[in-house]
């Protein structure tokens, strides 16, 4: 296997299943721009006056290892991402000095990729010149933004080891005896006659330092210190320097105390008692010199400085002391205020249960009569039940408020599940029944099954809910866009007819009607070139499965329900593709489930414009004739991990989740490719998610000559295939229909 096949595999088995990196990527070293030569693997030049080593490891979020500093000039870059230095994984790492921040030196590009199965075990090396200021670096593997630092470079004499030099002024009123009337402004100076001051920081009394950006205003009655220092752009540090002084409170003749008061909040049981916690906010107000001094105390402890809302969580009784002095020394008298907190009730975690009941008439097989009745019910012995819901054949979740009666015939399965008070939604179980035909109600005649949620008109979407009508079809089952209509006017009457039927029948009203008919204008439909008719690659039967083959790791099996589904049990990455024939210039509509087990999605693609898997024999494994010269258009609802969602083409085009419209697992997805020439659109149910002009620029980049053309477009006709991921990534399909255009 080459070196951008081993890349492309093990990239995205990391990302998507968060397993053990093995092999991940080829030995791939970029680096740009750089001042001097660049030798990768090999020893350091004799020339270099300093070696600067960073190491990595398993960790992604910070190096393993990395320098501080270094002095201007020639320097051997080491970075080694090995065994040796903690990478058990063989996860990649990158070594990147950022050049588009202007707070940070330009000068040097240099960007190293590494990993232990790499051509240099992981160990690289590059010569760089250095210039005096901060170089910030990081790695670029997405996840891994943790892994970043600044290097600091000083003069290549280094002859910077003075630190800066650092005073402080006060100024302010003063008494007789010294004190600052009022209050003290302390102005804090710093210099350095070589690199340069890079930082000034105060501290006032027991607080921490912080930057010191303009003079600070001390007004709080009382002795004060002030602490100061200073650091160059050398990295040396002034030793710390202190000022003691003193703020008297200024003539005057109040002599009223603040006034006091405390505010309790939190959440409280039927017997005033605060659950889980209580929040002490403590007010003083003073119209005289202004307050001083706010001070607090819980239970028996010490008074303390009060500056923000106290927090009580321990259970029991409690009671919160407060007082308050101002400017002219005037102190008010100590309050309290008593109260109780008790632990919150247990959590409910536990889910509700739920059981469906299937009534209605058999016939000798164990089938339903014309239909079936479905009763669910729930139980939850904490919370207590909120919601029902349930799901027919693999739709969207509806509320649950009476039985649901089933009568079309055919295999069914009801999916359901409930949520309590606590928010705790149950893992949605299902019961499965076939309807027979039995004389007594007739199947309904519709065109075709289209139990999409709203109406859609070829790929124009209407919003209108796609409901029910009289003879049980659903208003897309009648209105049956994919037939092949020799001109739109043709396909306009066949609509006006239905929508007036279903306007006379009340299915309708008047804005809705004149929205699907407004659709089917625009849809194009009958127009020279557009839907000229789809035909079935698999239909849910027997004879269309086996018109598909199977390569690589995996396999899909036909369920009873007229669906194929990737299986669980074989490992291994694989593809089912259908080689009868190409494809130029085509609309591929299906519908895709996921059916992952446990919270994960299903990772999956649809496979286009590959060439035969068998023509190639230098592939060891023919599935990846499809990566290497076709297109994937990736399914993956996942919200972490793998940068290409559903609707992306893999390694050339990303989509988010964002306008994906996410459905809920278990539920049913049309899917529609349209791809004439180089360009590609996507949709989901009816939503246009992404489209790309296939030019030849990628963003995961396998080497050149796996491109076909020189300009690294894929081919303009080729395969269709169905990606299983892995033995974890189950995903059904279902109506795969193509149409040449």
């Amino acid at each position: 296997m080459n070196r951008g096949h081993r890349r492309y595999r093990e990239f995205r088995k990391y990302c998507k299943r968060r397993r053990t990196w093995t092999a991940l990527l080829s030995a791939l070293v970029l680096v740009l721009g750089l001042a001097s030569a660049t030798a990768y693997g090999q020893p350091a030049p004799q020339q270099a006056e300093q070696i600067l080593t960073w190491t990595a490891g398993d960790d992604i979020t910070k190096y393993a290892s990395a320098p501080a500093t270094a002095v201007a000039g020639k320097a051997t870059i080491v970075f080694e991402n090995s065994a040796a230095t903690g990478n058990t994984m063989g996860m990649p790492h990158t070594l990147t000095f950022v050049t588009s921040d202007s707070e940070y030196n330009q000068d040097v590009t240099l960007n190293i990729l590494a990993n232990p199965g790499d051509a240099e075990g992981g160990k690289h090396t590059a010569e760089v010149t250095l210039t005096p200021g901060r170089y910030r670096y990081h790695c670029t593997i997405p996840g891994h933004e943790g892994m970043q630092g600044v290097l600091v470079v000083t003069d290549g004499g280094g002859s910077d080891t003075t630190a800066p030099e650092t005073s402080l002024k006060l100024e302010g009123q003063q008494n007789a005896d010294g004190a600052y009337i009022g209050s003290a402004t302390a102005t804090v100076t710093a210099s350095d006659a070589g690199s340069g001051v890079d930082t000034v920081e105060y501290a006032l009394d027991d607080g921490a330092y912080q930057p010191y950006t303009a003079p600070v205003v001390i007004d709080k009655v009382g002795a004060h210190t002030l602490r100061y220092r200073a650091t160059d752009k050398a990295g040396n540090a002034a030793a710390e320097k202190s000022t003691a002084f003193t703020v008297a409170s200024p003539p005057t003749d109040d002599t009223t105390p603040p006034e006091t008061s405390v505010k309790l909040e939190g959440e409280q049981d039927a017997d005033g008692a605060y659950i889980g916690s209580a929040t002490a906010t403590v007010s003083a107000s003073d119209t005289g010199s202004g307050v001083n001094t706010i001070e607090y105390a819980l239970d028996d402890g010490a008074y303390q400085a009060y500056t923000t809302p106290v927090m009580v969580h321990d259970a029991g009784a409690h009671t919160v002391r407060y007082r308050a002095a101002d400017k002219a020394g005037n102190a008010a008298p100590e309050k309290s205020a008593d109260f109780t907190v008790v632990s919150p009730p247990a959590e409910d975690t536990t889910p509700p249960e739920t059981t469906a009941e299937v009534t209605g008439d058999k016939n000798s097989d164990g089938n339903y009569l014309d239909r079936a009745t479905v009763t669910l019910a729930a139980t939850d012995g904490e919370s207590g039940v909120a919601k029902t819901e349930y799901a027919m054949d693999g739709g969207p979740f509806l509320a649950y408020s009476t039985p649901v009666v089933v009568d079309r015939a055919g295999r069914h399965t009801v999916a359901h599940r409930a949520t309590d008070e606590a928010g705790n939604t149950s893992e949605a179980r299902t019961v499965s029944f076939t309807v027979a035909q039995g004389g007594g109600v007739p199947a309904p005649n519709c065109p075709e099954w289209d139990e999409r949620l709203t109406v859609i008109v070829g790929t124009v979407n209407t919003g209108i809910p796609n409901r029910m009508t009289g003879n049980r079809c659903t208003v897309n089952e009648l209105i049956e866009d994919e037939k092949d209509w020799s001109s739109q006017a043709l396909f306009l009457k066949h609509v006006r007819a239905v929508t007036d039927r279903l306007r006379t029948a009340g299915v309708l009203d008047d804005r809705e009607y004149k929205a699907v008919n407004r659709a089917a204008k625009q849809s194009g439909i009958g127009t020279p070139g557009q839907h000229t008719g789809y035909r079935d690659l698999f239909d849910g039967t027997r004879k269309s499965f086996d018109r598909w083959q199977q390569v690589g790791g995996g396999s899909f099996a036909l369920g009873e329900d007229g669906t194929m589904t990737s299986s669980s049990t074989v490992p291994g990455m694989g593809m089912l593709w259908l080689p009868q024939r190409t494809y130029d210039d085509f609309s591929l509509k299906l519908q895709f489930r996921d059916d992952a087990p446990g919270t994960g999605n299903a990772n999956s693609g649809v496979f286009v414009r590959f060439p035969n898997v068998h023509d190639h024999p230098e592939e060891p494994r023919p599935e990846w004739v499809a990566i290497k010269y076709g297109h994937e258009v990736q399914i993956l609802d996942r919200p972490d991990c793998d940068m290409y969602k559903t609707g992306s083409l893999y390694g050339f085009d990303r989509v988010g989740l964002g306008g994906a419209g996410v459905t809920p697992k278990g539920t049913w997805n049309d899917y529609e490719i349209r791809v004439t020439g180089q360009h590609y659109a996507v949709y989901r149910n009816g939503v246009l998610l992404n489209e790309f002009d296939n030019t030849g620029g990628q963003e995961f980049s396998p080497p050149r000559g796996d491109d076909p053309g020189t300009d690294g477009r894929r081919y303009a006709s080729g395969y269709i295939g169905l990606q299983v991921h892995s033995e974890t990534d189950v995903i059904s399909y279902r109506n795969i229909r193509i149409q040449e255009l």
